[in-house]
């Protein structure tokens, strides 16, 4: 067997390892069996996806729709897109600070700096879960929506930095020197000329931002005392000694569909950018 062979055939492998759940999970989100599966058939049917708008007697009238909480569903829903509305602006906010001490203050505690700040990014989720709700526990601040939003913020925060710092270690240090040397001032050189280049990291840090929040179970699940968001109300309905209802197979389905919507038209307007 040759080199060339045996590479092909591990490339399969890891193709088939990491795909094919997720076929399976679409092609039972759309079979009339609860739990879901795809050796078992039961007729095609699409009302694991109406599940969020059918109306409330054809709900009440489904034996497994019916023991599930819509409405809770979608507050929780809602919950995770409050939570990340907040958490995105402050890890942009603090990534950006971090990767500007570390690539423009040139000392020797930078190599401390850089462990401290990332040491949170590899802290596990049930630690900072656990010492966010404690801390704010000693300073009187009940676990809910803001516990949540300080968990998720300490680590989130290392992927925007990361993002930024290899921005701005390609960018020229001598426009920003020269821009001082001619009389601007550090904040209108970081407005015009810093800023600007980091934009497109801005945007790429904040999507990945928006989707760690979103999609956090551990530290949230620690942090959250009462409240739910949608990573910790679909680890709920997982956990059913039953098996899980089809309708979260019905969301992660969507969730993929918009995954690849968004992939193709990223890599559809950055080839229409790059042609001449």
């Amino acid at each position: 067997m040759t080199s060339t062979r045996l590479l092909n055939i591990y490339t399969g492998g890891f193709l088939v390892f990491m795909f094919a759940p997720l076929v399976l999970m679409i092609v039972s989100s759309f079979n009339n069996m609860s739990p879901p599966s795809v050796t078992e058939w039961h007729g095609f049917t699409g009302k694991w996806y109406a599940f969020f708008w059918m109306e409330e007697g054809s709900l009440r009238a489904d034996p497994i729709l019916r023991s599930l909480d819509r409405d809770r569903f979608v507050g929780c829903f809602g919950n995770s897109l409050f939570i990340a509305s907040i958490v995105v602006p402050l890890s942009l906010l603090l990534g950006l600070s971090g990767a500007i001490l570390l690539t423009r203050w040139r000392s020797r505690a930078n190599g401390v700096l850089w462990w401290v700040l990332l040491s949170p990014m590899l802290a596990p989720g049930i630690v900072l879960g656990l010492s966010a709700l404690v801390f704010w526990g000693r300073l009187g601040v009940n676990a809910g929506m803001f516990t949540i939003v300080m968990a998720q913020t300490t680590f989130i925060a290392g992927y925007p930095m990361l993002i930024l710092m290899a921005r701005l270690q390609r960018q020229p240090v001598e426009l920003e020197e020269a821009a001082l040397d001619l009389g601007a001032s550090p904040f209108r050189v970081f407005r015009r000329l810093t800023l600007p280049y980091l934009a497109p990291a801005l945007m790429s840090a904040a999507v990945i931002a928006f989707m760690a929040s979103m999609e956090n179970y551990n530290t949230t699940m620690f942090a959250k005392g009462g409240a739910c968001t949608f990573a910790t109300e679909i680890g709920a309905m997982a956990r059913n000694p039953n098996g899980h209802p089809p309708v979260i197979n019905s969301v992660g389905t969507v969730i993929i569909l918009l995954t690849v919507i968004a992939a193709a038209a990223h890599t559809f307007l950055s080839r229409r950018e790059a042609k001449p």
